[in-house]
């Protein structure tokens, strides 16, 4: 990978531990919040990320997969606990 695509790697880790971050503290803060929440702002996401016709660029579609995927990620290890 060249150096000029390596901003995308690190962007997109930035990201994820962010949502991350994010989406843990918001489940350990607000006790009514529930699986199906989070699931309804992923799908949310979804269309957003679906409806680019306009084209986002590459550091808004590095940002919106890195949200999608850490949205995922969080849920499916929610579901595990």
């Amino acid at each position: 990978m060249g150096i000029s695509e390596e901003w995308r790697d690190i962007k997109y880790k930035e990201i994820f531990e962010q949502e991350t971050t994010g989406l843990i503290r918001r489940r350990q803060a607000d006790p009514n919040c529930k699986v199906e929440d989070i699931e309804g702002t992923l799908k949310n996401l979804y269309i957003i990320d679906g409806a680019d016709q306009g084209g986002r660029g590459s550091l808004q579609d590095v940002i919106m997969a890195a949200t999608i995927a850490a949205y995922e990620r969080f849920i499916t290890e929610w579901k595990k606990n």
